[in-house]
């Protein structure tokens, strides 16, 4: 669609002064049915300039106003994810287990045991729970969690190192999601940075050399969402936390994406750290995230020597990052899946979905291929694909998985991948797919089993409800089955 297309749409007073919407403006007040009109309006343009063929003229926008009207949905939707991406920031990254949902509506409901012991009535630490678990898979003498792990990061410079100096090597220097810097964490903290090295290489020596009577601590980060590849060299973890022990500092370990045990993710995770290896390497403290490797909810856990522990609850800033009741429970029951071994393993989204069998999925991904092709008219196949853990946890590991390839001619109106991709998005369930080379792909190893059925639907919807052209009775292509 072009230009004229847009400049045919009605302009916002006309659709505002449709007769439909006047019962609206009676009961909602006109700055509210305002509102709907221009959030109608601006799909139809959105949709226009993809080659989508949505609500344009003045009735159809004021009957799609009033349902934007009545729609109680909020700005946050459960979408089905496509991408392959299993830990993607912007889907809210690792999915929560059964158990922490239910351990979540529970507390949610009513009154809970947040900080009053139930034997003595006393108030208590409300991250006793959670503390009891985590130093029972790391080997750590204490624990706790808040809001996040750039959150625990920031907390930890300003507890222990605020007005000091924390060393760490230049090429660990690292940037986060959303242009988020360390740099910018040691200035929130009060903590003065210490680059040491270069960006490919730094020595035990560099360190050695640059402890002086200003040095609060050694800060190691992971480089979770990058790697240097090369003519590189670090120095062991056993070297530095056995510098800063002779050299009386501390010693933190940001390992980030919080890989929990040695044998999780094997395929997956290559070479993430483990908690369990910093606390026995003798770290005074390891971070990590709570929503990437672990497969709970978004906080920044904390582990180490209970003096450090306590050093860092009884900052004032503790309150202002400490975790709420909700996140709380999900994380108990998160930890307590872990403890069980591989019975928890298959109950945790995460880890079942990253451990899934390759062949499984092609199956999976043929199935749904042949319905779309036979039902809905589709040009779909199964073909390979690369999954990736994402969330900055391992960025250079590929998992082999399989996908449902969509490819032109699609369904009309859609001319393009683009067009249809956002159509998917728009639908009902949502569908985040992954464009590719002119080809929409639906990566199996995210879809979850129990959403197959959804999918489908909003491929249908998509299919028959925007005009598309219906059944075209062709064949499945031979994608060469699974890797």
């Amino acid at each position: 669609m072009g230009l004229e297309a847009l400049r045919g749409l009605p302009a916002v007073g006309v659709v505002l002064e449709h007769g439909a919407l006047a019962e609206s403006v009676r009961l909602r007040g006109k700055a509210a049915v305002l509102r709907a009109v221009r959030a109608a309006l601006e799909e139809a343009r959105c949709g226009l300039r993809s080659g989508n063929e949505l609500a344009t003229d003045v009735e159809r926008l004021a009957g799609r106003a009033i349902e934007i009207l009545t729609s109680k949905r909020g700005s946050l939707r459960p979408v089905i994810n496509a991408t392959g991406i299993l830990l993607h920031t912007g889907l809210g990254r690792a999915p929560l287990a059964e158990e922490a949902i239910a351990a979540v509506a529970e507390v949610a409901r009513g009154y809970c045991s947040l900080e009053i012991g139930l034997e003595d009535g006393e108030r208590g630490r409300r991250t006793s729970g959670i503390e009891r678990l985590l130093c029972e898979l790391t080997g750590a003498e204490a624990a706790t969690a808040v809001n996040n792990n750039a959150g625990a990061t920031l907390l930890a410079l300003r507890a222990l190192a605020g007005g000091r100096e924390v060393i760490v090597s230049r090429g660990e220097l690292v940037e986060i999601g959303g242009s988020f810097r360390l740099p910018e964490i040691f200035e929130v903290s009060g903590a003065r940075l210490r680059e040491v090295g270069t960006t490919n290489k730094t020595r035990l020596s560099d360190y050695e050399r640059a402890i002086g009577p200003e040095t609060a601590a050694i800060l190691r980060v992971h480089r979770s969402n990058f790697r240097i590849v090369g003519f590189t060299e670090s120095p062991q973890l056993s070297d530095l936390v056995g510098l800063a022990r002779e050299r009386g500092v501390y010693f933190i370990d940001d390992i980030g994406s919080g890989a929990i045990r040695s044998d999780l993710f094997e395929a997956a995770a290559g070479d993430e750290p483990l908690a369990i290896d910093a606390i026995a390497a003798g770290a005074d403290l390891v971070l990590f995230s709570g929503d990437k490797l672990l497969g709970g909810p978004q906080c920044g856990i904390m582990v180490g020597r209970k003096t450090v522990i306590d050093r860092i609850e009884s900052d004032p800033l503790m309150r202002a990052l400490r975790l709420d009741k909700m996140t709380l429970a999900a994380l108990e029951a998160t930890l307590l899946l872990v403890l069980d071994g591989d019975r928890g393993e298959a109950r945790i989204p995460l880890w079942s979905m990253a451990a899934a069998p390759v062949e499984v999925l092609w199956q999976r991904a043929a199935a749904l291929a042949a319905t779309l092709c036979n039902r809905d008219g589709y040009d779909a196949q199964a073909v390979r694909s690369d999954s990736f853990l994402g969330g900055g946890s391992a960025p250079i590991q590929a998992i082999p998985s399989a996908a449902i390839a969509i490819s032109p001619p699609f369904p009309s109106p859609f001319d393009s991948e683009a067009g249809l991709a956002r159509a998917l998005r728009m639908g009902d369930p949502p569908v985040i797919a992954r464009v590719q080379k002119g080809i929409v792909l639906l990566d199996m190893r995210t879809v979850l089993v129990t959403r197959e059925a959804d999918l489908l639907d909003a491929l249908r919807k998509v299919c028959h409800d925007r005009g598309g052209a219906g059944p075209r009775n062709g064949p499945v292509a031979d994608g060469g089955g699974p890797v």
